[in-house]
């Protein structure tokens, strides 16, 4: 979500925003997910409802930042010491991780956002991964596909299956986009 003009980083909203999260976070390990509801989660956080209403507007946006928060690439990618391996590596963890019911509630909450902007963060994070892969190959002195390749190469088709058909999203499928961008590029 794009920082609004005024917001201090680091102030009471950032306060207000760890707080919402973390109570969605605690309810939705303890409870149904259909049992959420924004006076709840407020109660929880010890913010008042109009508060989650001004900032997400309404519940379903509230869930897509919490789960677009959980979509953040926590460090770097794992190092391999080959473009091919690093990729294979990135991509079977990230599989993994978005196979599992939680990640596809993520994937699917952040779909279903109406913010364009949370929604093209998904392909931002990507690309930043991307862009340090690629980075990491040419300082190794490897060739390597620019960014936008492997975007559309490996990271578009393993999230068009993540999204449509999550058993598809396969290890071997993603051995064989990685092949396909590379060989084409």
């Amino acid at each position: 979500m794009a920082e609004r003009a005024g917001v201090r980083p680091g102030g009471r909203s950032a306060r207000v925003q760890q707080a919402v999260h973390q109570a969605v976070k605690c309810l939705e390990a303890s409870a149904p997910r259909e049992s959420l509801t924004v006076p709840r989660i407020a109660a929880t956080a010890g913010v008042t409802p109009s508060t989650i209403y001004r900032r997400w507007g309404d519940l379903a946006e509230l869930l897509a930042d919490v789960s677009l928060s959980r979509l953040r690439p926590d460090g770097e990618p794992p190092d391999t010491g080959t473009l091919v391996g690093d990729l294979q590596a990135w991509g079977e963890q990230y599989l993994e991780e978005m196979v599992s019911a939680p990640g596809q509630r993520a994937l699917n909450d952040v779909m279903a956002s109406a913010d364009l902007e949370r929604r093209q963060c998904c392909y931002r994070y990507g690309e930043s991964i991307m862009a340090t892969l690629v980075a990491r190959a040419r300082a190794r002195g490897e060739a390597a596909p620019e960014v936008a390749a492997l975007m559309d190469g490996v990271v578009a088709p393993m999230t068009y299956r993540l999204l449509y058909d999550p058993e598809g999203a396969t290890p071997a499928r993603l051995s064989v986009w990685i092949a396909g961008v590379l060989r084409w590029a």
